[in-house]
């Protein structure tokens, strides 16, 4: 095959990959944009504030460490979600039966339908399990975008090499003699063979 056959073949192709490089870039920085905006959105909708600094709410171990960061603060991206359902909802919700979840207080509520206590909690953990699952899926949707940025960035980083190359591929072609070949042999030489 010749050389600028070749080295035509290898610049188109890496033109090509440039261009669905920027197009997959420029998708995957519009899903990051939709799933940033909408969990923030929606959030922000929902009005939820992390305690204020130095409140009682903060102060047992399992709440303050995680969430002493956001403190006053409103809830409205997704590592914020994650926090608050994991270390606030859950914490509050541990201490409602006993560490039991809404499955186990609800088995127990159907055998006793009479006990208020147990029907109480049945509509406790309910709602607090249910808040805090929305929440996770505000932040797995969130993470989901975060994914989708880091992709974004490697793929116009990934277009910007392959441009280069596809240049540099370019420039080469025109220095190419017209009669090259891609794997030609170099001429072989006879060597006198010793009698």
């Amino acid at each position: 095959m010749r050389r600028r056959t070749f080295d035509t073949i290898l610049s188109a192709v890496g033109v090509m990959l440039t261009l669905v490089l920027l197009v997959a870039g420029g998708l995957l920085m519009w899903g990051y944009s939709f799933a940033n905006s909408n969990v923030h959105d929606q959030l922000a909708a929902q009005q939820i504030y992390f305690p204020a600094a130095g409140s009682d709410a903060l102060k047992p171990a399992a709440i303050g460490p995680y969430l002493n960061q956001y403190a006053g603060q409103q809830l409205v991206t997704g590592a914020q979600a994650k926090a608050y359902a994991d270390h606030f909802i859950a914490v509050h919700l541990s201490e409602v039966a006993d560490g039991k979840t809404y499955a186990q207080v609800s088995t127990a509520a159907q055998a006793d339908p009479t006990n208020a206590a147990l029907q109480a909690q049945v509509n406790t953990l309910f709602k607090g399990e249910t808040l805090r699952g929305m929440l996770l899926n505000a932040y797995a949707f969130w993470k989901i975008g975060q994914i989708a940025l880091y992709a974004a960035i490697a793929s116009f980083l990934l277009a910007a090499v392959m441009l280069v190359l596809s240049v540099l591929g370019i420039a080469h072609l025109r220095r190419v003699p017209e009669q090259a070949e891609v794997l030609a042999g170099r001429p072989r030489t006879t060597e006198p063979v010793n009698s």
